[in-house]
């Protein structure tokens, strides 16, 4: 398996980050996609594992609010609009089931508006794009210096239930990880815009919140009995499988950086 990791990480990578670079319209597109995909991949995890959920208003609704980020559009129009329908849509079947509206209109919010916060964190002027890869680089180590600690000598379970791989060491490690590129790029590249306490917080705050983003996105496999949300990415298994550390984590850095 991490032969497969390392190739997607290898041609994902570059990918995103020349998308960051880029910004605009590509960059929104880009997350707005993401977004999407989390909500299908969210929605067909739950119709496979017997759950009710409104397959497609769950991806429609997903993505009208990741555009409402992405691509800058009206938020509480959107929000009840898509409430508004997933309780229409429910009202004419034979099911009227309340749990299926409850999960629908979570999943859209879960999956489809907490990630794409990653584009409100670019759109943060005038240093956007740093904050951009800030982000992307303290999650990214963060997520590999938990997974070597953890396999290296992870002994203690954080959720056996719902993640049994998972141990405090690992989680240790991405914490110091994230904590350690943020206060690097302070002191490269952002030195006259953000303190080295600021940076410290922001590094414990994706130590956290990434990590138990994560944990966040594995209740949900295990209550549908899902390993993996899918399998469009090699050796990560689907898209919210690699983007679960945003759920949280993005919208924990951009509400962090836009009140400093």
């Amino acid at each position: 398996m991490l032969l497969p990791r390392v190739l997607t990480g290898l041609v994902g990578i570059p990918v995103i980050l020349y998308l960051v670079h880029a910004g605009g319209l590509a960059y929104g597109l880009f997350v707005t996609a993401i977004s999407t995909l989390c909500c299908y991949e969210y929605a067909l995890m739950l119709r496979l594992g017997g759950r009710p959920v409104q397959f497609m208003p769950t991806v429609a609704f997903g993505a009208a609010l990741a555009a409402c980020a992405t691509l800058g559009g009206p938020l509480p129009l959107v929000l009840a609009v898509g409430a508004v329908g997933v309780v229409l849509v429910e009202m004419f079947t034979k099911e009227h089931s309340l749990d299926r509206v409850a999960l629908t209109l979570f999943g859209a919010i879960f999956a489809g508006w907490m990630p794409a916060h990653l584009a409100l964190i670019r759109d943060l002027r005038p240093h956007g794009e740093a904050f951009a890869f800030l982000t992307f680089a303290a999650v990214w180590a963060m997520d590999m210096a938990a997974y070597a600690a953890g396999r290296g000598f992870g002994r203690h379970a954080i959720a056996p239930v719902l993640s049994p791989k998972k141990t405090w060491e690992g989680a240790g490690a991405g914490f110091a990880a994230a904590t350690l590129v943020c206060l690097g790029f302070q002191k490269f590249l952002l030195h006259d815009v953000v303190t080295p306490v600021q940076a410290v917080v922001i590094g414990m705050l994706i130590g956290t919140m990434g990590q138990l983003s994560d944990l966040a996105e594995s209740m949900v496999k295990r209550d549908v009995g899902a390993k993996d949300s899918g399998a469009l990415l090699p050796g990560h298994g689907g898209v919210f499988d690699r983007f679960d550390s945003y759920i949280f984590c993005a919208p924990a850095v951009y509400y962090a950086l836009s009140l400093r």
